[in-house]
């Protein structure tokens, strides 16, 4: 405390002075994970990677959940499908190979995919089925490559479904060659034995339509390893929209930075090419199993950056990407400033209100970090599961976001227990409540405001425009408040 010099009085310190001696708060409950089944993953991922097809082996309960959250008809004919487990599978009455290899040669038959995704739940983790020894076996025979990712409600929480998919999808990477001098040498290589493969399985096909694509893959490879650029090789690993993906890569190619590939990317043939030599940054904070793989099994250097979610994010990662790459980057700041500009309506609305994360997708942080800067007060932050060591720099964002808006620090929880949270959100009454759908009308009825923490899962929510989709979604509950708190006003008089 400070002591005037004039007086005797002492000075109370200021919420200023308590906000920079403040820090991030991390606590754990013991809570279970009350998020969505990670399974869902396939809705986006199946659509994703256009020559996949995805197999969710579990029981009828997971066929109900994918016909109910996905909503597909079954005209459509999606690049997906359940096998279901009876009770003869799990008592081990019926050879579980012989089956998936059943289902397996159907598949190939009737959509012959570049690659087979088994997705495992949780009935294939409590009967022990070794999805993992079969299916080498299985892909020797079909001629398939098989993915085993296990996306089971058990062991992760919603959005690590994809972590899982992409850490089994960055083993079958093709490896930068020790002959080949750069990436684009080996992408030759591999486009070249790729297309060798297409002609023994396509033998109908005429010598001019197998040959056309592979000039063109190649051409692209020749003009890579020609070209003589001083920028280490750079992958990307997140799953988005390809609109999203082109805005993202393009904001590096205007910094001069070369985006070598994505994982995933649109083909399972494209898997881009990595090795010790190339540089990964994710765009999602989920992925942390992901880096992991591709860091300890590929050699690869992550990136550790921010996620570029809302305008100070995206500049942030762009960046954090520049700096680790040797570049300096320019017109950022003059870009970012415009599109806080153009997001003045929704700043009116939510500057000063209350929002309260009881956790769900992940992206809770980030969104946490974006909202603060937008001039809301996060109370708390629920988190299914986080790692703190690849969102290191999304944590430290936060931190300095919060000192730099003299707002109080949010108290981050995870694994949090929803009885506790429940009450806490009765003592704090948020203006908003970012929640699950299950616990979502409840707490309407009590007259809290919230909104689905899945739909910000499914929106464009990446790059600096995105950033008005996500204050769209945080103010519909709030501009809906206020609609109708107006309209009873007008009744009453």
């Amino acid at each position: 405390m400070a002591q005037l010099s004039t007086s005797n009085k002492i000075l109370q310190p200021t919420l200023a002075d308590s906000i920079k001696k403040e820090t991030l708060k991390f606590e754990c409950e013991t809570g279970n994970y009350h998020t969505f089944c990670p399974i869902s993953c396939v809705s986006w991922l199946y659509q994703k990677i256009e020559d996949s097809f995805f197999l969710v082996i579990g029981t009828k309960t997971c066929g109900y959940f994918l016909q109910n959250a996905l909503g597909v008809m079954i005209f459509a004919e999606p690049r997906y499908a359940m096998a279901e487990l009876e009770e003869a599978d799990i008592s081990a009455q019926l050879n579980d190979y012989k089956e998936l290899k059943r289902l397996c040669l159907q598949i190939k038959r009737d959509r012959n995919p570049s690659v087979i995704v088994w997705i495992g739940t949780c009935t294939t983790e409590i009967i022990k089925m070794d999805l993992e020894g079969m299916a080498p076996r299985l892909e020797s025979e079909i001629g398939i490559p098989i993915v085993v990712a296990r996306a089971n409600g058990l062991d992760y929480a919603f959005t690590q479904g994809e972590d899982t998919v992409l850490a089994a999808m960055a083993c079958r990477c093709p490896e930068v060659s020790e002959n080949s001098n750069n990436i684009g040498e080996t992408e030759n290589n591999r486009t070249i034995q790729e297309s060798k493969i297409n002609i023994e399985v396509l033998p109908s096909a005429t010598s001019q339509q197998v040959n056309q694509p592979i000039a063109l893959q190649t051409t692209t490879s020749i003009s890579l390893s020609e070209s003589k650029r001083t920028q280490p090789p750079l992958v990307l690993f997140g799953s988005l929209p390809s609109t999203v993906v082109n805005v993202l890569t393009l904001e590096l190619n205007k910094q001069g930075i070369i985006v070598d590939g994505w994982l995933p990317s649109q083909r399972y043939t494209d898997l881009p090419v990595l090795g010790e030599n190339v540089y990964v940054c994710g765009v999602n904070p989920f992925l942390s199993r992901t880096a992991m793989t591709l860091m300890r099994r590929k050699k690869c250097k992550l990136i550790n950056a921010p996620f570029p979610i809302g305008p100070d994010g995206t500049r942030a990662w762009i960046e954090k990407i520049c700096t680790v790459l040797g570049v300096t980057p320019t017109g950022l700041e003059e870009r970012e400033t415009k599109i806080w500009q153009t997001l003045e309506t929704y700043l009116s609305l939510v500057k000063g209100k209350s929002v309260f994360f009881m956790g769900d997708n992940l992206l809770e942080l980030s969104l946490a970090r974006f909202l603060t800067r937008c001039g809301m007060i996060v109370y708390e932050c629920g988190v299914p599961y986080l790692d703190k060591r690849y969102q290191a720099s999304e944590i430290a964002l936060l931190e300095q976001t919060c000192l730099e808006q003299n707002v109080p620090m949010p108290r981050i929880v995870e694994k949090p227990d929803n009885y506790y949270q429940v009450q806490r959100i009765r003592e704090l009454q948020p203006d908003l409540v970012i929640t699950g759908m299950a616990l979502s009308n409840p707490l309407e009825a009590r007259g809290i405001n919230t909104k689905w923490s899945v739909e910000f899962t499914f929106a464009q929510i990446h790059g600096f425009a995105n950033s008005k989709d996500v204050l769209e979604l945080v103010t519909r509950p709030l501009r809906r408040n206020m609609m109708q708190s107006t309209s009873n006003k007008t009744l009453v008089k």
